[in-house]
């Protein structure tokens, strides 16, 4: 089925972002997994390529074009380039909404001109290792004294953790309050008592760096504070649809892809003197996988019109999130199982897509919590 979400604009941006996949990481990524990270150059690359901030004012640096239709095009083509490593998403898709809408003109000054050119590093820290998805439930704390908040507390699996040099910080500014006890601040590399653990060492995603965070007394400047005391549970859930969102975008590529690369592979494929894709078992699980990525394309392409028409609603993001990263699992799982013995070997792509795929019913919100937050809004 033709997409026509995308315009001239769009095309043109998807070529760019393809020419840089091509040359600035596919020849590289296998190393990055073996070191745990990708290079901070990579970054400042990006940033000339005017990969990280098209979304931001031109006065900064920015393209000017606060269009999520442009985000998708960098998250489809990161997929299809099998480049899990570069925790792009992170910057573009979640900490890009909270820093347009919430950071004051002083804060914009400071800190989006090193966004957009790569050179200052982004991330979000929400997670603890007693709090996931009840974010109500976190225990860092920032107590105000004089000019300055004094945080303490921990986070883990911090994407972008090691590479981070402003992270944001989900902390309670009044821990007797509640959710309207929770604010946002910005902690930046180098403050005193802000440090960061080991890159954690996951079953998937090895080349993106993932960090346990930890502060001991830092004092965080109160011009640090990203919008209100007390409303950062209000900015929390506002944005959380866009993340979730741009996790269902990565979701659906990725079906694509790997449907894509097993189609080719059945075809070549010979088992008793016959193709295997010829095979009616083969021709019908392709069958089935296909159909189910086709409408969760046309349902993921709809939510990115109602995003951008400001119009998303948190129950379909959630809808979009666990059906296409649960759809994702199964995908990639079938598409495995027609590999045969090949696709258990690491050097096989299928294998890295199941490796990778399993995280992704787990950030952003389960699997259950995302039927949970639906259940809610029908009343239930």
């Amino acid at each position: 089925m033709e997409r026509h979400l995308f315009d001239a604009d769009h095309d043109a941006f998807r070529e760019t972002v393809r020419a840089f996949c091509d040359k600035e990481i596919l020849p590289h990524h296998e190393s990055w997994e073996e070191a745990g990270i990708v290079p901070r150059d990579l970054w400042t690359a990006a940033g000339a390529a005017g990969l990280l901030g098209f979304m931001m004012p031109e006065e900064y640096g920015g393209g000017g074009a606060r269009d999520f239709r442009f985000n998708a095009v960098v998250g489809e083509e990161l997929t299809r380039s099998r480049a899990s490593g570069p925790g792009f998403a992170i910057h573009v898709d979640i900490v890009s909404a909270y820093l347009l809408d919430y950071a004051n003109d002083e804060q914009k000054a400071r800190w989006l001109p090193g966004f957009c050119s790569g050179e200052l590093i982004t991330a979000i820290a929400m997670t603890e290792p007693g709090a996931g998805s009840d974010l109500q439930g976190i225990e860092t704390t920032a107590i105000r004294d004089g000019d300055d908040y004094v945080l303490n507390g921990q986070k883990t699996f911090i994407s972008n953790g090691i590479l981070a040099d402003l992270v944001i910080v989900v902390a309670k500014t009044d821990p007797s309050a509640g959710y309207q006890g929770i604010s946002l601040l910005v902690v930046e590399r180098g403050m005193p008592g802000f440090e960061r653990g080991r890159n954690l060492d996951k079953i998937g995603l090895k080349a993106q760096d993932t960090a346990e965070l930890f502060f001991d007394d830092v004092r965080v400047p109160v011009a640090n504070l990203l919008g209100e005391q007390g409303k950062g549970f209000v900015c929390l859930m506002e944005k959380l649809p866009q993340e979730r969102l741009a996790i269902a975008v990565v979701a659906v590529a990725a079906c694509e892809s790997v449907i894509e690369s097993t189609l080719r592979y059945v075809k070549d494929r010979k088992a008793f003197g016959r193709p295997i894709g010829s095979f009616q078992n083969s021709r019908f699980v392709l069958a089935e996988l296909a159909t189910e990525t086709q409408i969760a394309r046309v349902f993921v392409d709809r939510c990115i019109e109602e995003l951008n028409a400001g119009t998303l609603s948190v129950s379909d993001a959630a809808m979009a999130k666990w059906w296409t990263t649960e759809l994702q699992q199964k995908v990639v799982d079938r598409c495995l199982q027609l590999h045969g013995g090949y696709g258990y070997m690491t050097e096989y792509p299928i294998a890295k897509a199941y490796l990778d795929t399993r995280i992704q019913t787990i950030y952003g919100g389960t699997t259950e919590i995302m039927k949970e937050i639906i259940g809610r809004t029908m009343g239930i």
